[in-house]
């Protein structure tokens, strides 16, 4: 099937990314799969082509435009569901190391399916949850980024995702342009995670969306108390 990339490239070059013809074909095999597996799994309740490729792939690419991921050299992306933003930001950006964890394993299967079809390397899928696999030496502060988009409130995911940043890096949460209340109540949350706030926004090409990106620099180790037990941030966030 012949598809129409015209919006979708007006969008990439909003965001300031270049990509290859391959990288192009790579999105439109993802789309691909994420819309076969969607009649038998609910993984989108987006399924127009345009709408996919400018709420879904734009959306998780606009961390380009306020953050210079081509530094990043690894991320983790907690709760990735269908992919978003890790797996869209492994093709545009192909020498990262990514790492997508998502509790669900039919999820997991989803996203090695895709990896597996599109060729790509240096990337894992991971089954499991942030609390647990945040404890494991292999992954404990071994990120210089960490992402999550519409995953859970800002107290939750500062502790689901700080531990796994390196000092000096990022946690970047992916966030509705009306999250000041959110903000306002993890003031704690940011204290005993470690962490700087600095908040950019940014229209999302070719579509209406505000996206709201919340940026947190980790300045100190995190403390061997959190994360807490499977379960917990989410019943007594910080």
């Amino acid at each position: 099937m012949k598809y129409n990339l015209d919006s979708f490239k007006k969008g990439c070059e909003a965001l300031d990314l270049k990509l290859t013809d391959k990288q192009y074909e790579n999105f439109i095999r993802y789309y691909e799969m994420l819309i076969e597996k969607n009649k038998v799994m609910n993984l989108t309740a987006i399924t127009d082509f345009d709408e996919v490729f400018n709420k879904h792939f734009l959306d998780s690419l606009a961390i380009n435009k306020v953050y210079d991921i081509s530094k990043v050299q690894s991320l983790i992306d907690i709760g990735s569901g269908a992919g978003f933003p890790g797996l869209p930001i492994k093709i545009a950006f192909p020498h990262i190391r990514v790492v997508l964890l998502d509790s669900l394993n039919k999820r997991i299967d989803f996203l090695k399916t895709v990896i597996d079809e599109l060729g790509l390397t240096n990337i894992e899928c991971v089954h499991g949850r942030a609390e647990d696999f945040a404890r494991d030496e292999s992954f404990r502060e071994k990120f210089d980024l960490s992402l999550s988009r519409a995953v859970a409130n800002l107290r939750v995911l500062l502790e689901y995702d700080v531990p796994f940043v390196k000092v000096g890096g990022n946690f970047v949460s992916y966030k509705a342009a009306d999250v000041q209340a959110e903000i306002e109540e993890s003031k704690n949350a940011m204290n005993e995670m470690g962490v700087s706030l600095i908040e950019k926004e940014l229209l999302i090409p070719g579509t209406e969306l505000k996206r709201k990106f919340l940026i947190f620099n980790k300045t100190k180790n995190t403390n061997e108390k959190y994360p807490r037990k499977a379960g917990v941030p989410q019943k007594k966030p910080l």
